[in-house]
């Protein structure tokens, strides 16, 4: 007589799970969806919306040491040293220090109306032809 090995699935059928627990599948990953981040752009979109939004583009550094100097325009300057003058009330020369206002560039849109002493860093060719042609004095500061 020969014996026959029975296998566990065949003691198994009929009953609901067929001893694999739940309803879970029990074969590998294959119910999982793939392995590790697989889909993510496809059937598991909405788990890396919600979980992991960072996941894709770029991230990076900033450079903090580049910086771009602040500019201003003649035009400006009109506006600062109209102020200055309500303010002052006295017939001084008036001397403008543009780094202690919070600007290192001095640009050449527009034309100034008074006779004055700029200190700034740096200014276009235009802005120091228009200042010189009006009489005023400019003072380059590093």
């Amino acid at each position: 007589m020969v014996v026959r090995k029975r296998k566990k699935i065949l003691k198994k059928r009929g009953h609901r799970t067929a001893g694999y627990g739940g309803q879970k599948k029990h074969r590998g990953g294959g119910s999982r969806g793939g392995c590790g981040n697989a889909g993510l752009h496809k059937h598991k979109l909405m788990k890396m919306l919600k979980y992991f939004p960072d996941h894709f583009g770029k991230t990076g550094f900033k450079r903090h040491f580049v910086r771009k100097p602040k500019p201003i325009n003649l035009e400006q300057l009109n506006k600062i040293i109209e102020e200055m003058i309500k303010n002052k009330k006295s017939n001084e020369e008036i001397k403008i220090n543009l780094s202690e206002l919070g600007y290192d560039k001095l640009l050449g849109k527009g034309n100034i109306k008074y006779k004055i002493t700029v200190e700034v860093k740096m200014l276009s060719k235009n802005a120091l032809k228009k200042l010189e042609e009006s009489g005023c004095k400019v003072i380059k500061v590093s």
